[in-house]
């Protein structure tokens, strides 16, 4: 049994091995209408007698057209033309599809915390209707990514004196059930750190474990998640130099050889990836009592040495990568799988961010547009990455083509596959044809 909880693969496997299909079945309304009714939380700060487009409208159509590949304001009111008969049919659109200016201009103005709270709450919602239908226990912990990302494409005037930098996002992601708790701006990188602390002290962090790079290794950080009941794996680098350097410096080959023969402290996988086969050892340390500043890291328990050894298949060149961290835990297979996850962010949020939903040729300057279109591609790609069983063995790009090509027929799959009727149903036939 995994000691993080790892959700997403978890029901894969359930629809899987069940070949749950809903091909033939009629979209429910409610879903759709459940939706609406998390939108209708967000305020409008337009003026009441010169709204045209209500907010659900000009949402719920940024939503379908994103999930039909839409990247640009242009693009969504594109869609909208396009499917404009279709969208009739649960909306009313009393003054048509609105301009691309208008979608820009209300992105700017709707509060991206209020955005954000709905489409997690939405997103949540859904999974855990999936986790009740399927029957899938939350054993294990949750796995809790802080990390920042860079759009590349939104700065412009480099070196001048009216440079405007490209916009930073620090993102809170939960890896276990695959969606994005958290999206602030932020001005720089190092105001990350602060940013990172104030929002992880909104949080609930019991039976979670936060993994952070060394930017985030600070001991106030380290105190907030302890202090909300989380447990942390922390990265060391050259921003904390003498700890990692005293780290580095205890782990000689002899400690490392004693930790690997004893066994109970030592975590090794192996696998082939890209012409190379790659092995993960984990050596953790419980022996922290030497370390000088013991008392200003809350429940500092273990030093986790990580190596990485890299063997190209056609050149039989080897590389090592050697990396160091810091916790509060003393399970190396739980210390070693986090480890591991954290890249997800990278893996599972951003990399897809830059090649599917190409968000760093997002030329918008306004921060507030740039962050809640963000918010939108986030929860799309949270959506369809929960949709993939329906989907078969296509990609989250192929899936989005696949929305602008027939979209009548996908959102027919996707709201049937969050309807939790539909998934008891469905789930009870497969399981009656087994049998």
């Amino acid at each position: 049994m995994s000691n993080i909880n790892k959700f997403v693969l978890e029901y894969s496997t359930m629809f899987r091995e069940n070949s749950l299909d809903y091909d033939n079945r009629k979209p429910p309304k409610k879903v759709m209408q459940r939706f609406v009714r998390y939108l209708k939380e967000i305020d409008d700060p337009r003026k009441s007698n010169m709204i045209d487009y209500p907010l659900e409208e000009i949402f719920v159509i940024s939503f379908l057209s994103i999930l039909a590949g839409a990247e640009r304001w242009e693009d969504i009111e594109l869609f909208g033309n396009a499917y404009e008969k279709w969208l009739r049919k649960f909306l009313k659109l009393k003054n048509g599809i609105p301009s691309h200016d208008t979608f820009r201009r209300v992105f700017g103005l709707i509060d991206s915390r209020q955005l954000e709270k709905v489409t997690v709450a939405f997103m949540l919602d859904v999974i855990r209707k999936l986790k009740k239908n399927l029957k899938i226990s939350n054993s294990g912990k949750q796995h809790i990514i802080v990390d920042g990302k860079e759009a590349n494409a939104t700065g412009r005037k480099k070196d001048t004196d009216e440079e405007i930098k490209n916009l930073q996002t620090l993102h809170i992601y939960d890896n276990s059930d695959g969606i994005c708790l958290y999206s602030e701006l932020i001005n720089s990188k190092t105001n990350e750190i602060p940013v990172a602390q104030s929002i992880l002290k909104q949080m609930d962090l019991k039976k979670s474990i936060v993994t952070f790079d060394a930017l985030h290794t600070q001991k106030k950080t380290i105190s907030i998640i302890r202090e909300n009941k989380g447990d942390y794996v922390g990265a060391l680098k050259g921003n904390q130099s003498g700890l990692n350097e005293d780290v580095r410096d205890y782990f000689t080959e002899g400690i490392l050889e004693k930790i690997k023969e004893k066994g109970t402290d030592y975590y090794s996988t192996k696998e082939k990836a890209h012409n190379q086969v790659e092995t993960r050892e984990f050596y953790l340390s419980r022996d922290v009592k030497w370390f000088g500043e013991l008392k200003l890291w809350m429940d500092l328990k273990s030093f986790i040495c990580y190596k990485k050894t890299m063997v190209n298949l056609v050149t039989e060149k080897q590389t090592t990568e050697t990396r160091y961290y810091i916790s509060n835990l003393v399970d190396v297979v739980e210390c070693g799988q986090a480890i591991r996850g954290h890249w997800g962010i990278e893996n599972s949020l951003h990399w897809y961010l830059d090649a599917v939903f190409h968000e760093d040729d997002n030329t918008t300057v306004d921060k507030n547009a740039f962050n809640n279109f963000s918010i939108m591609n986030k929860m799309t790609l949270a959506l369809l990455k929960l949709s993939k069983p329906v989907f078969k063995k296509n990609s989250i790009a192929s899936m989005r083509k696949q929305f602008g090509w027939v979209m009548q027929d996908c959102m027919s799959k996707v709201l049937n596959f969050f309807s939790d009727e539909d998934i008891a149903d469905c789930l009870k036939s497969a399981i009656k044809t087994k049998n």
